[in-house]
């Protein structure tokens, strides 16, 4: 079970976090909970990092950020032996997840869940605080922003969990942001493919890496709501799913930014330089537009697109490579992009035609595109994200039955 930020923020959320974990294990399972840290804590930690640092350094972040996660634990391990029953709270490396080096972004290595195992045997609930471990050099690491995610996953791997539940303020995955379209409907089971497309798209309902580890691993994920007992969606591999809809959902971010490197000479390797040193500084590309050389001069462009938050470090790895491998580099911090994705796709021709079609009868201008055999992206001025959205949702057919109650 793991439970997010929003679920855990006041005393008497906690109270009814540790209710649910002792009904689960009154109701005959062996119980791991994952929890967030509480409300806006981890921003507020950010906040306070950028008071005393213009530049907070990466491995002090991550002793910073990991107590939040720590401070839910505790308290809530506490409410549980208050009612009656027995539970333990674990940091990240007491639980034995070992992460690299990378420090705010740590990936998972290995999860060595000897202590938890051992607490199951002896009858107690185990809390592990998520989004954290510790490094192969003995650091303490974080996993990233939704990282809490991915060490509930992990978890569920390592102990061979029939499923792992997923709790947030959300009742499971909509077929649009409900807070856009608010007869989004809720979608009962989504495939791992499908959900891996809406992850990297802008849905934020799970973290990336939590579903790769899920489809890697085979962990059936169930995301449901904190707030009430209905099911939620359940995430499971395809050969489990009952169909494949044409599209399952729009998705869509308004964190995207855009670097445009010009001048760069048309020749082999040089795009090699560019995007190592990216990949170097720990920096995620989504999509790639190189225009060829326009005269004889043999200089090319090549626009891409990172998270906004990268944008900075993004642009200290390429700043080095000025005069030699580009001439000029240009930054659009607000870009937005919308998504459709669905396993139905690989089958049926005139979906992009279709995706541009609404797009350009809404005025909404098509700077990148990228496609894969179930999800077309397009970015576009964060401004028009909301009617675009909107419109490719209703082009689509996407309401239903079960949608979403408005506001």
């Amino acid at each position: 079970m793991k439970f997010g930020g929003t679920s855990v923020a006041d005393a008497e959320r906690i109270k009814r976090v540790a209710r649910r974990i002792v009904d689960k294990r009154e109701a005959g399972y062996q119980v791991v909970a994952v929890l967030s840290a509480r409300g806006k804590t981890t921003d507020e930690l950010i906040a306070m990092a950028e008071e005393v640092s213009d530049a907070p350094h990466p491995r002090e972040m991550d002793m910073l950020l990991s107590t939040g996660e720590r401070i839910s634990c505790a308290l809530c391990a506490m409410a549980i032996n208050d009612l009656g029953h027995r539970a333990i709270s674990l940091t990240g490396s007491q639980a034995g997840i070992m992460t690299d080096t990378s420090h705010t972004k740590a990936r998972i290595l290995d999860v060595r869940a000897d202590r938890i195992k051992t607490a199951l045997a002896e009858d107690q609930m185990v809390l592990v605080a998520g989004f954290q471990g510790v490094s192969t050099t003995s650091d303490v690491t974080t996993l990233g922003r939704g990282g809490s995610d991915t060490t509930a996953v992990a978890l569920a791997a390592a102990v061979g969990a029939e499923e792992c539940e997923i709790y947030s303020d959300v009742a499971g995955v909509f077929s649009a942001d409900p807070r856009i379209v608010p007869g989004a409907r809720k979608l009962p089971v989504v495939s791992f493919d499908e959900m891996l497309e809406m992850a990297a798209s802008g849905a934020a309902v799970l973290q990336l890496r939590a579903v790769e580890y899920a489809r890697n691993h085979g962990v059936r994920i169930h995301c449901r709501s904190s707030f009430d007992d209905s099911p939620g969606t359940v995430v499971l591999s395809a050969g489990e799913t009952m169909e494949n809809p044409l599209i399952t959902a729009v998705t869509h971010s308004t964190a995207e930014a855009r670097l445009t490197l010009t001048g760069v000479p048309d020749e082999p390797g040089v795009a090699a330089d560019i995007f190592r040193a990216l990949a170097e500084a720990n920096v995620s590309v989504d999509m790639i537009v190189q225009n060829e050389p326009s005269s004889a001069g043999g200089r090319a462009e090549i626009s891409f697109t990172v998270p906004r938050e990268d944008l900075r470090v993004a642009r200290g790895a390429l700043e080095p490579l000025a005069s030699r491998v580009f001439k000029d580099l240009s930054m659009q911090e607000q870009m937005g992009k919308v998504s459709i994705v669905g396993a139905g796709m690989r089958s049926h021709p005139g979906v992009a035609a279709k995706v541009f079609s609404v797009l350009g009868g809404e005025g909404i201008n098509i700077e990148m595109i990228s496609t894969s055999p179930i999800k077309i992206s397009c970015v576009i001025a964060s401004e028009h994200v909301p009617r675009a959205v909107r419109a490719l949702h209703g082009a689509f057919g996407l309401e239903g039955p079960n949608a979403a109650e408005a506001g």
